[in-house]
């Protein structure tokens, strides 16, 4: 096994320092405008993925002092209950983001739901209006693991000014949004960005021509040490579950990247857990923060 020589990309120490940023930030808040941000979260079902992401962003808003409520449903619920709590939240002035936890059952119309959220508090950055916001460069809430992205490579002090990102993946959550937001004009964006997808010709071709390779293709450890240029930073935002029998839970997690032949390659990788995971999270909060100091206006 090729050994590591790449500096790591620490999401969970960067993460903790967003996350005491942002709680000085809503102590501020709280002392001097008697705000508190709040987040709803709605649960639909019983995925076991989903509740721990839930758990895990309920505990992150207590740390940091903001209000949150979860909102759980049985699978079998209504779209018409779904749309009625959101309309009830849209208009409950405590609440400053609703955050709905995907996926949905089938028979519910996720973009339905999903554009009946108040664009003011899509905290998730997924509005179609968010969405059309980040790509004309205005003001908007950006989604979070993107977001988290850009963040990621700022907090380490790695430049995406006129750098060459590739990222490989096109998908509405992660690919399409990361390529809008560091092509824009502006600090901590200005890159080169190329997306590259399953019907991408010579993919690896394209891939070792990238300073920043942002690997979000859904396929485990697809990225491989000869599909990446001497001295590039990765950034794994893949999460696969792998068979395992070595395992005592009897599979492994792994990212879109082969940690192993890239890692003594490359100049700087986050790993996968505790790379982009972590910030997602953070960037949810931070969201959350920024829409509870627009409330003044609304």
């Amino acid at each position: 096994m090729a050994t590591v020589t790449a500096e790591i990309i620490d999401g969970n120490k960067i993460s903790d320092t967003i996350r005491e940023e942002l709680k000085a930030e809503i102590k501020k808040l709280k002392q001097e405008q008697g705000i508190t941000p709040g987040l709803a979260v709605i649960l639909v079902g019983d995925n076991p993925a989903s509740q721990v992401y839930v758990r895990n962003k309920n505990r992150a808003c207590h740390k940091i002092g903001i209000y949150s409520e979860q909102h759980n449903f049985p699978g079998d619920i209504t779209e018409a209950e779904l749309l009625d709590l959101i309309q009830t939240l849209n208009s409950d002035p405590k609440i400053d983001g609703i955050l709905l936890q995907l996926p949905l059952p089938d028979f519910i119309n996720e973009n339905r739901v999903l554009t009946t959220i108040l664009p003011a508090k899509d905290v998730d950055g997924f509005h179609p209006i968010n969405l059309g916001k980040l790509f004309i460069g205005t003001p908007g809430f950006k989604p979070c693991t993107p977001f988290g992205i850009q963040k990621m490579l700022s907090y380490s002090g790695i430049k995406t000014d006129g750098a060459h990102v590739v990222v490989v993946g096109r998908s509405n959550i992660v690919g399409k949004p990361v390529a809008g937001i560091l092509m824009q004009k502006g600090i901590e964006a200005n890159a080169t960005v190329t997306i590259c997808h399953s019907h991408t010709r010579d993919l690896p071709s394209i891939t070792r021509q990238a300073d920043i390779l942002i690997a979000a293709i859904g396929i485990p450890e697809f990225i491989k040490g000869d599909m990446v240029k001497q001295g590039a930073v990765v950034i794994d935002v893949g999460i696969n579950r792998v068979d395992d029998a070595k395992s005592e839970r009897g599979y492994r997690i792994t990212g879109d990247v082969d940690f192993a032949s890239v890692a003594a390659k490359c100049r700087a990788i986050s790993p996968v857990p505790g790379g982009v995971g972590p910030m997602t999270i953070s960037m949810l909060l931070y969201n959350t923060v920024q829409s509870a100091r627009q409330r003044m206006a609304r």
